[in-house]
């Protein structure tokens, strides 16, 4: 049974149809959701709010060092309206996303979590699985917004997985982090404090495969960096250019965007190959001694 033909998505969360005979757990693994956020009611958000959110994601996109000031400043500037601080504040708290510069408040992550040192500074990172960074985004949709988890492999910049959810809780990150194992295993995982990565099951499922956890410094522009691009190349080559209509059409295209970014998109930082190519047949590469930029200069010079 071909879940496109029997499922009916709805505005503001990805559909599960109760109506079929089909498991909602199935139902949840087709379409590659959290089986959590199915049960999840989020408040309704205005539409003039999820507008001015996906003006703050077009401004935190070209420039993610903003805070919500300089937020705030910009969209008065491009809408013509005073735009409140405090509200830009509350509806950045709502998307996930704080700007990336250096502040006392080390993490807005409350809950009691152990922290792991950042492990990449000046590492030389020159094989596959040998560095994955992990990292959540702000998908807009055409009456409502998703959150985007993706695991990137760092040498290859290949998508090992990803998954969506209309919750910010931790389960759809576990649920991509399962997913990514069984692909493969990486010597080192790299991820933000936030509570969605901190969490004990996430925690032990690293440590029992005895894979090292690094963490980025909270307002360190640079620690995650190459999945600070993907989010840029996924928002303007993808995101910026459709309006979906419901979850189900936005991980369908999303979906073929990955496939397309792993498989088909030429990168000039690897010699013109694709993710894909690099990160199955890497052995037979060089980067260094080809043009563009490498992994190891990036790293080094933005450490």
């Amino acid at each position: 049974m071909r879940a496109e033909n029997n499922l009916k998505p709805r505005d503001l969360s990805l559909h599960i149809d109760k109506s079929i005979d089909l498991p909602i757990a199935v139902q949840a693994e087709l379409l590659g959701i959290s089986r959590a956020s199915i049960y999840y009611q989020r408040v309704g958000v205005d539409q003039k709010e999820i507008d001015l959110m996906n003006e703050i994601d077009r401004i935190y996109t070209d420039c993610p060092f903003y805070g919500s000031r300089k937020i705030a400043k910009q969209l008065t500037k491009d809408l013509k309206v005073p735009v409140n601080r405090k509200r830009v504040k509350r509806l950045m708290r709502i998307m996930g996303i704080e700007a990336i510069y250096p502040k006392p408040n080390l993490s807005l992550n409350n809950t009691p979590h152990p922290i792991y040192p950042y492990l990449l500074k000046g590492l030389d990172i020159n094989r596959p699985n040998q560095v994955w960074g992990a990292d959540i985004t702000y998908i807009r949709m055409e009456k409502g917004f998703l959150y985007l988890v993706a695991f990137m492999d760092w040498f290859s910049r290949y998508v090992v997985s990803w998954r969506l959810s209309n919750t910010l809780e931790a389960d759809f990150c576990l649920e991509a982090a399962e997913e990514a194992l069984i692909l493969a295993i990486p010597e080192i995982v790299n991820f933000d404090q936030g509570v969605q990565f901190t969490s004990l099951e996430n925690i032990n499922l690293w440590e029992q495969r005895e894979v090292k956890i690094s963490m980025d410094s909270r307002g360190r522009a640079f620690d995650n960096i190459f999945n600070e691009r993907l989010w840029r190349s996924l928002k303007y080559e993808e995101v910026y250019l459709k309006s979906y209509s419901s979850g189900y059409e936005t991980r369908l295209s999303i979906g073929k965007y990955f496939d397309f970014y792993n498989f088909k998109r030429l990168h000039q930082s690897l010699g013109y190959l694709t993710p894909a190519e690099v990160y199955f047949k890497s052995n037979n590469l060089n980067l260094t001694k080809k043009g563009g930029e490498n992994v190891l200069g990036i790293v080094n010079l933005l450490s």
